[in-house]
């Protein structure tokens, strides 16, 4: 596997997990009581981002990746605390993703564009769509036949704080599907999308629409390899708007929202949340799914599960 070369400043030295005075998460459903112990608490890892975003995890050196969008900077969360800059000015960069080999995949603001990273450094994939800017690629996902899924709002052209301010040369915002061998293919078209990720069996693509002035929701396509089906609601959130998410072993999704992380099953029925201080915008697991990493604001938190 190619080693991605890391900055390596140390931002934070090893430090433990501190506890977080906030609620307990409240489960509503047996079956996320075999997932989420009475026990779980949210910790706190880290505290000192601008805008933290886009946790993955990163099987090669057994830590967490996550984004400072607003502090240009992609940051890694070793198990002892440690805190390093993987990409310094990284150009905006809020979604992150590993690919199969072990590279990886960023969406810029800044560039407007999708970004790989190994060895060799970091180039740009794609940062067009027939000709004309895209908006402002937000998140993404690697499926399992290589090819990235990615989110085109307009956030980070429309809030100096996450990119360059700049008008949409697009009429759309859009969910693209990016592969070496075939280009860029516009599979949808959605108000403000954002979030998104497959279900296991990758036959149904999960994607949130975050207009606020809307109807903030997360939307379910179907996907047979060739075409992707209609959009259709699939969940919704008490506060805010949905961001980012993650979809477990079990196909339930965990969706962040401004009162916490919202737990679904894989028909949409609501399970419970876990409280936060402030909004979230974006979780993940670790490679056993024992630990939930969950951004939001400056701050990066855990919750530990059974």
């Amino acid at each position: 596997m190619p080693q991605i070369p890391i900055d390596g400043r140390v931002l934070q030295p090893p430090r433990e997990p501190r506890s977080v005075d906030v609620a307990p998460p409240r489960v509503w459903d047996e079956r996320l009581s075999a997932v989420l112990p009475a026990s779980a608490r949210l910790l706190s890892l880290y505290d000192d981002a601008t805008w933290a975003e886009g946790p993955v995890w990163w099987p090669a050196e057994n830590a967490l990746v996550f984004s400072d969008v607003i502090g240009r900077r992609t940051l890694a969360r070793y198990d002892d605390g440690r805190i390093v800059t993987v990409r310094d000015r990284s150009d905006f960069a809020n979604g992150n993703a590993m690919d199969a080999a072990g590279r990886l995949v960023q969406a810029e603001h800044g560039r407007r564009g999708v970004s790989r990273t190994d060895e060799d450094g970091t180039r740009l994939l794609v940062d067009a769509f027939e000709g004309e800017p895209l908006n402002s690629p937000n998140d993404l996902v690697v499926a399992s036949d290589g090819a990235i899924w990615f989110t085109d709002p307009t956030y980070g052209i429309s809030d100096p704080r996450e990119g360059y301010p700049a008008e949409p040369a697009l009429s759309h915002q859009s969910v693209y599907r990016w592969h070496d061998d075939t280009g860029l293919a516009r599979m949808i078209d959605l108000d403000q999308p954002n979030g998104l990720a497959f279900s296991r069996d990758e036959r149904t693509l999960y994607v949130a629409e975050s207009n606020a002035t809307a109807l903030p929701r997360v939307v379910a396509c179907s996907w047979d390899g060739e075409r992707l089906g209609a959009p259709r609601t699939f969940a919704t959130v008490d506060a805010g708007i949905p961001d980012g998410f993650v979809v477990d072993s079990r196909d339930w999704l965990w969706i962040s929202s401004q009162a916490g992380v919202v737990i679904v099953d894989e028909h949409g029925q609501r399970l419970g949340v876990i409280p936060t201080p402030h909004v979230v915008s974006n979780c993940t697991f670790d490679a056993d799914e024992k630990r939930l990493f969950i951004t939001g604001d400056s701050d990066l938190w855990m919750v530990e599960l059974a």
